[in-house]
């Protein structure tokens, strides 16, 4: 419970910062309008085949959408050397990256009003009150089990002059099989089929394990060296030796 505090205000100062500066976020949303838009016209006009494929089409579109938001996460700390004010702060190195990844995950979570909506009318789904229940969670759980590992490959590459080149390479094969999870169990609540909550169960203990698989591997690369100058830990700038034995 000591990491909460601590989480909770950086996860405030980050969605303060985007709140002052909604662009990013009305071009995401833009961006994965016109993905589906896109997509559509990949299909020939045949309502049933548009039904079908509207759950792979919607999560690609969120896996698209992930991409631009992620590597767009780090942008204001790595710009105004921020960052190293904040491995200053005396908390766990985890602490960082669950602000981090909650804030990315608030981000994706945001999206379920737009897209959802907008899958539902230009594939022609047939969804009641239950069912867009339904979507939604399975939408808020792909998010998460995007917004962990995104997180953790968004900080290794934020320093990277290929940064948008790099983490979709890093982070697609990794959440392969939170896409294939993502996508039947939206087919099952759309389409309806003989085991549906259990899917829908093992989807969500899956996301569960990456979350919190993610936060320890990003504590560990925190506790190896990514650590301010000056802590226990962080190796010294070249030279330094030299200038004090020349002293």
């Amino acid at each position: 419970m000591n990491l909460l505090r601590p989480v909770l205000l950086l996860l405030a100062k980050d969605l303060r910062v985007e709140w002052r500066g909604r662009f990013r976020f009305l071009s995401i949303v833009l961006f994965g309008g016109i993905t589906l838009v896109l997509f559509s016209f990949a299909i020939d006009a045949d309502d049933r085949a548009a039904a079908t494929m509207a759950p792979g089409f919607l999560i690609l579109a969120l896996l698209l959408s992930s991409t631009l938001g992620l590597s767009e996460s780090f942008r204001v700390e790595r710009e105004n050397r921020a960052l190293e004010g904040l491995l200053l702060l005396p908390v766990e190195p985890a602490v960082l990256f669950y602000a981090k990844a909650l804030g990315n995950f608030v981000f994706l979570a945001l999206l379920a009003p737009v897209l959802l909506p907008s899958a539902i009318i230009i594939y022609g789904v047939d969804a009641g009150p239950n069912a867009l229940l339904g979507l939604l969670l399975v939408w808020l759980l792909a998010a998460a089990g995007l917004a962990a590992p995104g997180t953790l490959y968004a900080a290794m590459t934020s320093r990277a002059s290929s940064q948008d080149v790099l983490l979709p390479l890093l982070l697609f094969p990794l959440v392969i099989p939170v896409l294939i999870a993502s996508v039947r169990s939206a087919a099952l609540v759309l389409h309806g089929s003989d085991g549906s909550d259990a899917q829908l169960v093992h989807h969500s203990a899956r996301l569960r394990c990456d979350l919190l698989g993610a936060g320890r591997r990003a504590g560990r690369r925190g506790d190896g060296g990514v650590r301010a100058r000056g802590q226990p830990g962080f190796p010294p700038r070249k030279g330094a030796n030299r200038r004090w034995t020349a002293l």
